[in-house]
């Protein structure tokens, strides 16, 4: 092996949930059928403690394919947002005279009403726009009703994927894994609901992310038997010059995460299937696998 000789890491991607969103906006968060590269170098840089600000060098450089062992289901959630009247605090009714004013007609200390329990119809609770109030001088709020927002989001669900990290610099790789295993920030899949279920790193090995995937055999998943496949042919997309027969472009290579300037360009990859050899799906190759000792 030399120095320019190409090694690849791989990177275990296993959860009840997983989004991967590219064009995902607050009220419609939508999430593509695997993951892409800006959310695995993304999920890398927290790893390794970088700041969203930091130059993204080498894991920008490197060459990104993923494997789709357990494709999953898509589920979509009906998500709602700042709906809802909450009880009304002696805070309320002292700091905002709008909300006394609004109050008194049904206040009544003579019969024993007490604070918080009385509610403003069309009113909500929580603080928005805060603001001078010319009356009284306090800080009350400039909205004092809002509309529940309704969003949809999608997720992946009961999904397995195997990602890979192609650089010919075995050492950066063996960094990267590391931080993977002893995270500097906390990490998820795509989403911060969407926290990863055991180990993440399966090691760096030689070879191009085509070899290195025809010869992993497929992540063991709770229910299908390692070998209930005799000859496992899971798709994967992998990235390859724009001039390669069959080629797609990808708008997920990410530039700076900046969040003054977070910018992205294209890439290309192609769709394909992987056919593991079958004798890497024994019980004799088992005792080699890149999954043998991997916490679920």
């Amino acid at each position: 092996m030399t120095a320019t000789d190409p090694h690849v890491l791989l990177i275990r991607l296993a959860a009840p949930l997983q989004a991967w969103g590219s064009v995902s906006r607050f009220s419609n968060r939508d999430t593509d059928s695997r993951p892409t590269k800006s959310g695995i170098i993304g999920l890398c840089a927290a790893a390794m403690g970088m700041d969203r600000t930091d130059l993204l060098g080498d894991l920008a450089r490197v060459r990104y394919g993923v494997r789709a062992d357990h494709p999953g289901e898509p589920v979509r959630d009906y998500h709602t947002v700042g709906g809802g009247r909450y009880p009304l605090s002696p805070r309320d009714l002292v700091t905002d005279h709008r909300r006394a004013a609004a109050v008194s007609a049904s206040l009544d200390a003579a019969t024993g009403a007490s604070f918080g329990s009385h509610e403003l119809a069309g009113w909500y609770g929580a603080p928005k726009k805060i603001d001078t109030d010319p009356v009284s001088g306090t800080l009350v709020s400039g909205e004092l009703s809002r509309t529940a927002l309704i969003t949809e989001r999608w997720y992946v669900a009961d999904a397995a994927f195997v990602a890979a990290l192609q650089h010919p610099d075995r050492e950066f790789l063996e960094t990267v894994a590391d931080a993977l295993e002893r995270p500097k920030r906390l990490l998820w899949l795509g989403r911060k609901s969407c926290p990863p279920s055991g180990t993440l790193a399966a090691g760096v090995h030689a070879g191009t992310i085509e070899e290195v995937f025809r010869t992993t055999p497929l992540l063991p998943w709770p229910g299908s038997p390692r070998r209930s496949l005799v000859e496992p042919r899971p798709w994967a997309w992998i990235e390859v010059e724009a001039d390669t027969q069959g080629a797609a472009p990808v708008n997920d290579q990410p530039l700076t995460f900046d969040p003054a300037c977070r910018a992205h360009g294209t890439r290309w990859e192609c769709r394909t299937r992987i056919t593991i050899d079958p004798a890497d799906q024994t019980d004799e190759a088992a005792t080699t696998s890149p999954w043998k000792g991997i916490i679920p």
